[in-house]
């Protein structure tokens, strides 16, 4: 067997050779002869694992198309749009939370030359967090504000800044996990705070933190378990409370609370998400939580609050590692803009899905199962149920209809929409491939059914 792999090993054309194919020349041309030559040497080394797994090496031409498919995976961004046909709103797979019409023009405006730290009256620097302090400080009703990369960022900066060599008190039905496996604990770690845990998992009452508060205590934290729900025989103990206690032993009590709801999403028939707003006003030093969540902004970690702990956080040495850019904030900045004009509802994509009954998503639906079946397919509108995501509301779904198409192999075509152009993610319930236009733009609603005829 080593002798056959040997023997076929020593087939394999040379890298010049392969370049003095003429299918290859005419892409040496258009690409350049060093990234066609990169292509080669992949190619080469995919086709000798083959080969010492059994294979036969392939003739020339055959290694010939190989390289051009390979060359455009070069030339393929990994990082594209697609089309979310999942009902998940906040699908952190696929980007979270997708950014308003302004939000996107405030983005591109911001790509060249802009004032991210420039002060035009003065004539000299300026500061890049006061484009979203003063909004954020009038959206929400906070004395100052703060903004950086992500909340598990602002987690750590508060930590770091406020309580570095001294203890924080958590409950330990509050030391969550949050995506990608990166837990509440381990980013405390990080800081040098020393963790305190209280209470067990399912109930924690104010008198177990009371019970271990010492001159080493620097604040009570806590953490809005957002990704799930404990249920049955639980409690945990209001923030109300830990804002009495806390100020009563003079310790900051700082509130994560993740998915930074603005608006309550009681009106669309969910459970109430604690918001930004009910936290300040029941007295929490600070507030941490993400900008492209419940917010409908981009990718950030904002924290409000109190101006004495905040001018401490601004001039942190881990403020400057941890600093958002001018793309982020200008975004961010174009999303409070809907908050301030009371126009959210209308222009976050966010709140819009989740406003959208059922009825309302029917026409849309009825549409696009009527050219699924126009192209031989079965295709049907069933009930069925949206999730908001992104670790808001655990738990809650939202009504909707979904067009679901029958198919004897539904794992096969599920793929086969998400390797289409555009791509489309779906999801698979039983036997049907249901796609939920919820979580479809309108605009779209084309080149999802262009993306269907195509596979279909």
């Amino acid at each position: 067997m080593q002798n056959a792999s040997q023997e076929q090993l020593r087939k394999l054309p040379s890298v010049d050779r392969l370049l003095g194919l003429e299918q290859l020349r005419g892409l040496q041309e258009e690409h350049g002869h060093d990234l066609v030559v990169m292509a080669i040497q992949r190619v080469l080394a995919q086709v000798r694992t083959r080969i010492m797994q059994g294979e036969t090496s392939p003739a020339p031409e055959q290694l010939g198309a190989q390289v051009e498919g390979e060359l455009l995976l070069l030339l393929s961004p990994s990082l594209f749009p697609l089309i979310n046909a999942t009902g998940v709103i906040i699908h952190t797979n696929l980007g979270r939370a997708p950014l308003s019409a302004a939000a996107l023009r405030a983005q591109q405006e911001a790509s060249g030359y802009c004032s991210l730290e420039y002060d035009r009256t003065a004539g000299g620097r300026g500061s890049r967090y006061v484009h979203a302090e003063d909004l954020l400080c009038h959206v929400t009703g906070a004395e100052a504000a703060l903004v950086v990369n992500n909340d598990a960022g602002a987690v750590l900066l508060i930590l770091t800044a406020l309580a570095r060599e001294r203890e924080v008190v958590v409950s330990r039905g509050q030391l969550v996990e949050i995506g990608g496996g990166f837990r509440v604990p381990d980013v405390m770690a990080q800081s040098g705070a020393r963790l305190v845990e209280v209470g067990t998992t399912n109930r924690t009452y104010t008198r177990d933190y009371a019970a271990v508060i010492t001159a080493d205590t620097a604040m009570l934290m806590h953490v809005h378990t957002s990704n799930f729900r404990l249920i049955g025989f639980v409690h945990s103990a209001p923030l109300a409370e830990l804002v009495q206690l806390g100020h009563q032993h003079d310790l900051l009590v700082v509130d994560d609370i993740g998915s930074g709801a603005l608006l309550d999403t009681a009106q669309f028939g969910l459970s109430h998400e604690p918001t930004v707003q009910e936290s300040l006003e029941t007295g929490a030093d600070l507030i941490c939580f993400s900008g492209d969540k419940l917010l409908g902004g981009p990718q950030a970690g904002i924290i409000v609050g109190r101006e004495a702990p905040l001018r401490v956080l601004r001039t942190h040495p881990l403020t400057r590692a941890l600093r958002v850019g001018k793309g982020a904030l200008s975004a961010l900045q174009a999303t409070l803009l809907h908050y301030l004009k009371g126009e959210a509802i209308r222009q976050v994509p966010v709140w819009r899905m989740m406003s959208l009954s059922g009825t309302d998503i029917e026409p849309r639906a009825e549409a696009l199962a009527a050219s699924v079946r126009a192209h031989g397919a079965e295709a049907r509108l069933v009930d069925g149920w949206s999730t908001v995501g992104g670790g808001s509301v655990p738990g809650e779904h939202l009504a909707t209809r979904l067009v679901a198409i029958s198919s004897t192999a539904p794992q096969e075509l599920a793929k086969r929409l998400r390797l289409g152009s555009p791509a489309v993610i779906a999801r698979i319930e039983e036997d049907d491939v249901v796609l939920d236009l919820r979580t479809v733009d309108p605009a779209a609603d084309s080149d999802l059914r262009r993306a269907l005829e195509s596979v279909l």
